[in-house]
């Protein structure tokens, strides 16, 4: 008999493999924080013996949720500034208040709250992009999680850096701390082509290239946003983008609200990857990304939160159901957005993203084990004749009962395993009170 370090029993295993297998009364055995094999659970009683051994007998265990894209230490902001429209959410509510309250021990603490919200529902990875990203990846790397951590990149002076040059050396620099770190990543993380000129741009793209790093930038975010691009340069943002040389494999393009069909087939030739945030998009009345559209060109399709400051939660789960609902109707079509293509994006999809799809995104040898624990035996998801059916269109958040990251259980019977969960509230609360006094609301 083999011994590992952990082999799990589950009525359901759902691998998010080719052709979306849905595995019933299967084991995973994992050692060394990888996956070593997936089997029926009669046989790896008879093979493995685990130092830890868990029976999930109603439980469906699956990879772990990837957010790509948030701007995770923004919880502090959560329903700060709602019911308004984007540029005058940034420039008069949003952007003042970074400018008056970021600093390393917001970011800090504001990583802390969303990392353990997200590990609550079901994230395993998330990319982010914000200021301090050393704080955020340390934050990250205590907790346990899997992050890719955005180097950003603005023209104008923050707390963080004060040129387009520092803020790159900045972000090379810390590239270079994580290289060889298996569970921080990088990316470089221009914040929007209306932020960010074309020398800088130029500039990534190159390193971009050397490196071999993605390029996450919010993109056709808004109909605003295109329009004034066009009247100003006489060129619409992603065209720009592709006479730039960044319209690549290399590029996550967030939002892409407004997309014609000669850029979805840009996209495509390219190669490049869309993080759709339907929340988010909602939210801000933004607009509607033609998911489907894009799926059936052949483009890869990642999902995200966004900001909890602009959603108003980091929920992964009810970010899957919103996506499914909400791309069936803009494509006009009920068999569009399955729940099988809602479950890749959220998870294989958003690894192929970032990259690293070698290691994470699918349950599979030699992966991490990167997986969450669904329970079906309750009322709400009862009965059950397709799990990931019921994952997308009738789960919620509270029904992620376990996680783990490399193999690494950060959350047991919804209880989080590596982060104080009372000492995040009350930190929380002070900079609720501290926020709250400082600007009347």
């Amino acid at each position: 008999m083999n011994s590992v370090d952990t082999l799990i029993h589950a009525r359901w295993v759902i691998p998010v493999t080719q052709d979306d297998p849905v595995l019933e009364y299967h084991s995973i055995a994992v050692h060394d924080g990888k996956i070593v094999n997936i089997l029926p659970t009669d046989e790896a009683r008879e093979q493995y013996q685990g130092d830890i051994e868990n029976d999930y007998p109603h439980h469906a265990i699956l990879p772990g949720l990837i957010n790509a894209h948030t701007h995770a230490s923004m919880s502090l902001f959560k329903g700060i500034a709602d019911d308004l429209h984007l540029m005058d959410w940034l420039n008069n509510h949003i952007w003042p208040m970074e400018q008056k309250w970021i600093n390393e021990e917001f970011i800090y603490d504001g990583s802390e709250l969303a990392i353990a919200e997200m590990l609550r529902a079901g994230t395993t990875c998330f990319n982010d992009m914000y200021f301090f990203p050393d704080i955020t990846a340390r934050v990250a790397r205590d907790a346990g999680i899997r992050a890719c951590v955005g180097l950003i990149v603005l023209d104008f002076p923050t707390v963080w850096a004060s040129s387009a040059d520092e803020y790159i050396e900045k972000g090379l620099d810390l590239r270079d701390r994580y290289r060889s770190d298996t569970l921080i990543h990088t990316a470089f993380a221009p914040h929007a082509p209306y932020t960010v000129s074309d020398e800088p741009l130029k500039r990534l793209r190159v390193l971009s290239d050397e490196m071999d790093l993605p390029i996450h930038i919010h993109v056709h975010e808004t109909k605003a946003e295109v329009d004034i691009a066009v009247n100003n340069d006489g060129i619409r943002p992603l065209k720009r983008l592709n006479e730039l040389g960044l319209v690549s494999p290399n590029l996550l393009a967030v939002h892409m609200t407004q997309l014609n069909d000669d850029e979805i087939t840009m996209l495509a030739e390219a190669g490049s990857h869309v993080v759709h945030c339907p929340e988010s998009n909602l939210k801000l009345a933004s607009g509607y990304c033609q998911v489907q559209k894009l799926l059936d060109a052949g483009i890869n399709v990642a999902m995200g939160t966004d900001s909890a400051a602009s959603n108003n939660d980091l929920n992964m789960v009810g970010e899957m159901h919103t996506a499914a609902l909400v791309g069936k109707a803009v494509a006009g079509d009920a068999a569009a957005m399955t729940a099988a293509q809602t479950l890749r994006m959220a998870t294989i999809n958003g690894a192929k993203a970032l990259g690293l799809d070698t290691i994470t995104g699918s349950l599979e040898t030699g992966k991490f084990a990167d997986m969450i624990a669904i329970d079906f035996n309750n009322l709400e998801l009862s009965p059950v004749y397709n799990p990931v059916s019921h994952i997308i269109y009738s789960c919620d958040r509270e029904q992620v009962t376990d996680v783990w990251v490399a193999g690494k259980h950060l959350l047991k019977e919804r209880a989080l395993t590596t982060l104080d969960e009372q000492k995040i509230m009350n930190k929380t609360r002070i900079w609720n009170d501290k926020i709250k006094q400082s600007h009347k609301i």
